[in-house]
Protein backbone atom coordinates (compact mmCIF):
# COMPACT_ATOMS: atom_id res chain seq x y z
CA UNK A 1 0.00 0.00 0.00
CA UNK A 2 1.39 3.38 -1.05
CA UNK A 3 0.99 6.36 1.23
CA UNK A 4 -1.04 9.34 0.12
CA UNK A 5 1.10 12.26 -1.01
CA UNK A 6 0.03 15.89 -1.13
CA UNK A 7 1.48 17.33 -4.37
CA UNK A 8 0.46 20.90 -3.60
CA UNK A 9 -1.88 22.76 -1.31
CA UNK A 10 -3.34 26.21 -0.92
CA UNK A 11 -5.31 27.84 1.89
CA UNK A 12 -7.95 30.33 0.76
CA UNK A 13 -10.14 32.67 2.80
CA UNK A 14 -13.92 32.31 2.76
CA UNK A 15 -15.46 35.62 3.76
CA UNK A 16 -17.46 36.73 0.71
CA UNK A 17 -19.15 35.63 -2.51
CA UNK A 18 -15.97 36.64 -4.35
CA UNK A 19 -13.99 34.18 -2.22
CA UNK A 20 -16.44 31.40 -3.15
CA UNK A 21 -15.99 32.18 -6.85
CA UNK A 22 -12.19 32.21 -6.45
CA UNK A 23 -12.30 28.81 -4.71
CA UNK A 24 -14.48 27.38 -7.51
CA UNK A 25 -12.11 28.69 -10.19
CA UNK A 26 -9.02 27.39 -8.42
CA UNK A 27 -10.62 23.98 -7.87
CA UNK A 28 -11.47 23.75 -11.56
CA UNK A 29 -8.01 24.84 -12.71
CA UNK A 30 -6.37 22.23 -10.46
CA UNK A 31 -8.60 19.53 -12.01
CA UNK A 32 -7.69 20.35 -15.64
CA UNK A 33 -4.07 19.14 -15.73
CA UNK A 34 -4.80 15.67 -14.27
CA UNK A 35 -7.57 15.45 -16.90
CA UNK A 36 -10.64 15.16 -14.72
CA UNK A 37 -13.66 15.07 -17.02
CA UNK A 38 -15.97 18.06 -17.28
CA UNK A 39 -18.61 16.09 -15.33
CA UNK A 40 -16.09 15.32 -12.54
CA UNK A 41 -15.05 18.99 -12.45
CA UNK A 42 -18.65 20.16 -12.29
CA UNK A 43 -19.55 17.77 -9.47
CA UNK A 44 -16.55 18.83 -7.38
CA UNK A 45 -17.08 22.54 -8.03
CA UNK A 46 -20.78 22.24 -7.13
CA UNK A 47 -20.05 20.43 -3.86
CA UNK A 48 -17.25 22.90 -3.07
CA UNK A 49 -19.57 25.87 -3.72
CA UNK A 50 -22.25 24.46 -1.43
CA UNK A 51 -19.80 23.96 1.44
CA UNK A 52 -18.11 27.33 0.94
CA UNK A 53 -21.46 29.11 0.81
CA UNK A 54 -22.49 27.40 4.07
CA UNK A 55 -19.26 28.60 5.72
CA UNK A 56 -19.79 32.18 4.53
CA UNK A 57 -23.55 32.41 5.14
CA UNK A 58 -23.95 30.35 8.32
CA UNK A 59 -20.46 29.91 9.77
CA UNK A 60 -19.44 33.55 9.75
CA UNK A 61 -16.71 32.87 7.20
CA UNK A 62 -13.71 30.63 7.44
CA UNK A 63 -11.16 29.06 5.15
CA UNK A 64 -10.76 26.37 2.54
CA UNK A 65 -7.70 24.20 2.06
CA UNK A 66 -7.33 22.85 -1.45
CA UNK A 67 -5.02 19.85 -1.94
CA UNK A 68 -3.85 17.96 -5.01
CA UNK A 69 -3.26 14.35 -3.92
CA UNK A 70 -1.62 11.25 -5.30
CA UNK A 71 -2.21 7.73 -3.98
CA UNK A 72 -1.57 4.35 -5.60
CA UNK A 73 -1.18 5.92 -9.06
CA UNK A 74 -4.38 7.91 -8.90
CA UNK A 75 -4.88 11.65 -8.53
CA UNK A 76 -7.33 13.34 -6.22
CA UNK A 77 -8.55 16.77 -5.28
CA UNK A 78 -9.46 17.42 -1.64
CA UNK A 79 -11.18 20.53 -0.34
CA UNK A 80 -11.46 21.08 3.41
CA UNK A 81 -13.85 23.86 4.40
CA UNK A 82 -13.62 25.11 7.96
CA UNK A 83 -15.48 27.73 9.97
CA UNK A 84 -15.74 28.79 13.60
CA UNK A 85 -19.47 29.44 13.46
CA UNK A 86 -22.30 28.09 15.60
CA UNK A 87 -21.80 24.50 14.45
CA UNK A 88 -24.51 22.03 13.55
CA UNK A 89 -26.82 21.06 16.40
CA UNK A 90 -28.65 18.23 14.57
CA UNK A 91 -26.32 16.46 12.13
CA UNK A 92 -28.94 13.92 11.05
CA UNK A 93 -31.35 16.69 10.08
CA UNK A 94 -28.62 18.70 8.34
CA UNK A 95 -27.63 15.67 6.23
CA UNK A 96 -31.20 14.86 5.19
CA UNK A 97 -32.36 15.70 1.68
CA UNK A 98 -35.41 17.66 2.76
CA UNK A 99 -33.55 19.98 5.14
CA UNK A 100 -33.10 23.48 3.78
CA UNK A 101 -32.53 26.92 5.15
CA UNK A 102 -33.96 28.32 1.91
CA UNK A 103 -30.90 30.34 0.90
CA UNK A 104 -28.43 27.78 -0.52
CA UNK A 105 -28.28 26.02 -3.86
CA UNK A 106 -30.83 23.51 -2.61
CA UNK A 107 -28.23 20.73 -2.52
CA UNK A 108 -27.48 20.71 1.16
CA UNK A 109 -24.81 18.63 2.81
CA UNK A 110 -26.39 15.35 1.66
CA UNK A 111 -26.33 16.48 -1.95
CA UNK A 112 -22.71 17.59 -1.67
CA UNK A 113 -21.85 14.19 -0.21
CA UNK A 114 -23.36 12.38 -3.21
CA UNK A 115 -21.23 14.42 -5.66
CA UNK A 116 -17.85 13.32 -4.27
CA UNK A 117 -15.98 10.08 -3.56
CA UNK A 118 -15.12 10.85 0.07
CA UNK A 119 -17.00 13.04 2.54
CA UNK A 120 -16.22 13.70 6.19
CA UNK A 121 -17.85 16.20 8.54
CA UNK A 122 -17.11 17.24 12.10
CA UNK A 123 -19.17 19.83 13.89
CA UNK A 124 -19.63 20.90 17.45
CA UNK A 125 -22.24 23.43 18.53
CA UNK A 126 -20.50 26.67 19.45
CA UNK A 127 -17.18 25.61 17.91
CA UNK A 128 -17.77 25.43 14.17
CA UNK A 129 -17.72 22.88 11.39
CA UNK A 130 -15.07 21.17 9.27
CA UNK A 131 -16.08 19.37 6.06
CA UNK A 132 -13.62 17.46 3.88
CA UNK A 133 -14.52 16.30 0.37
CA UNK A 134 -12.34 14.38 -2.09
CA UNK A 135 -12.81 13.45 -5.73
CA UNK A 136 -10.50 10.81 -7.26
CA UNK A 137 -9.53 10.40 -10.91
Amino acid sequence: MTAMTCIKSRIMPLRSCEDIVCLRQTTRSWMVEPRFTLVEQTKMMTATSELARNAVNYGGGGSATLELLEENGRTGIRVVVEDQGPGIADMEQAMSDNFSTGQGMGLGLGGAKRLVNEFEIRSEPGKGTVVSITRWK
